[in-house]
């Protein structure tokens, strides 16, 4: 009696824990497991988007809580180029911030927030820029972002703004004007700094390295060549830099050039601008117009390629190891003419175009100051909008760079800022 018993107290428990079992809830993933999942397109966006927005600072230009603009704001940003891939992502983190105010406001419709991107058809084309400018203004935008060609080209326009109630931001490269409302941008120094360090650990902390500016009329440009050159002069005693050369001054070595062919002297010199006062090269040609022509012809001129005057660099520095180019048609050309004469050099540039980036992948280039154009388009807006609620703004904001080369380009971390 006393087994059966047994036997079916045993049998009941079975199919107690039978039922148990079948009930149980599915378990959750574990961390292990969650961490299989592949990530979706729509998550690496947002992830991509958030590394970008969280290295600006002052970390409110990241965001656009709290900013209830009225309905139908019209907000313009001009850049220095229409279609390159650095400015269109500028325009992408500007389209960007807009959407997210029309989702945090709920406009829809005709109350939409709304932002229109201009740029010169010809990258960095002054007087195509100072049209468009003149052409928004007509347009009596609630705010207006610029990044300007050149430092002093806009003040006429800038006033007129002023005269009309519009707020100004700059954002890429500041201007000379004092009504400027913010400016947003790289901390160019510092990242030029940086480069130098790097450039000094690649060399041995030897050698002499090529200053490369890309256009002498732009403050970004200045600060990049001057924060690079400050950081070796200052901190690397072994190394020396080039006296600053400018591409957009290539004419002026090429007439110095021409007068030597010719036994000509030098021609005189006018007084050297403000901006570009303390940046001659070795043989003062570079960043000081001349005056005089004298017997030099325009025929004479085009007859010296722009190969020519790099290898005229060259031969008047022969020390030179490393090559410091301000943006990436700089970098790209010094590639190209080291390659074409077979000049090993270590060189580092700024920005990071698909052309950049191929050429660091193999070894042509040795790092890249990578910028964050998608957190300045961001930035802007939400400096533009600062300006129409009169809420004040900071006098810069920092959008951040990255140091990229060829060990960390395929980093998660680095893949989310390219």
């Amino acid at each position: 009696m006393k087994k059966r018993w047994i036997a079916a107290f045993i049998s009941v428990c079975m199919t107690a824990l039978a039922c148990a079992c079948a009930a149980e809830p599915e378990k959750p993933d574990t961390p292990v497991q969650s961490a299989k999942k592949k990530e979706t397109p729509e998550d690496a966006a947002e992830l991509a988007k958030q590394a970008k927005l969280d290295i600006i600072s002052p970390s409110a230009y990241g965001n656009v809580d709290g900013l209830g603009v009225e309905p139908a704001t019209y907000f313009s940003i001009i850049g220095k180029g229409a279609t390159e891939e650095y400015w269109s992502k500028v325009k992408k983190g500007a389209e960007a911030a807009v959407a997210d105010l029309n989702k945090a406001l709920d406009y829809e419709g005709n109350d939409r927030v709304k932002v229109v991107y201009s740029g010169p058809s010809e990258s960095d084309n002054v007087d195509e820029q100072v049209n468009i400018l003149d052409e928004e203004l007509a347009r009596y935008p609630s705010a207006l972002g610029i990044a300007v060609i050149d430092s002093q080209s806009c003040n006429v326009q800038f006033d007129l703004a002023v005269q009309n109630g519009i707020p100004v931001v700059t954002y890429d490269s500041e201007s000379s004007y004092q009504g400027i409302m913010a400016n947003i941008s790289t901390d160019n120094r510092k990242a030029s700094a940086e480069a130098a360090v790097h450039m000094a650990e690649n060399l041995g902390e030897e050698g002499q390295v090529l200053v490369l500016g890309h256009d002498s009329r732009s403050m970004t440009c200045i600060e990049r060549t001057e924060g690079f050159a400050a950081e070796i002069k200052e901190n690397h005693s072994e190394m020396s830099t080039t006296n600053i050369y400018y591409m957009d001054k290539l004419d002026e070595l090429k007439e110095k050039i021409a007068r030597e062919r010719a036994g000509l002297p030098e021609a005189e010199e006018d007084e050297p601008s403000e901006a570009s006062e303390g940046n001659h090269s070795d043989d003062g040609s570079d960043s000081a117009d001349t005056s005089d022509s004298g017997e030099i012809t325009e025929e004479a001129l085009q007859e010296i390629s722009d190969e020519e005057v790099y290898d005229y660099i060259f031969d008047n520095n022969p020390d030179i190891k490393g090559i410091f180019a301000t943006n990436g048609q700089a970098a790209m050309q010094m590639v190209s003419l080291c390659e074409e004469q077979e000049r090993d050099m270590v060189i580092i540039g700024y920005d990071a175009d698909k052309e950049e980036v191929e050429a660091l992948k193999e070894g042509k280039l040795f790092g890249l100051v990578v910028q964050n154009p998608y957190g300045m388009g961001y930035a802007t807006i939400v400096a533009e909008a600062r300006c129409v609620l009169e809420s004040g703004n900071e006098a810069e904001i920092d959008t951040g760079y990255t140091w990229v080369t060829a060990d960390n380009i395929d980093s998660k971390e680095v893949q989310r800022m390219l």
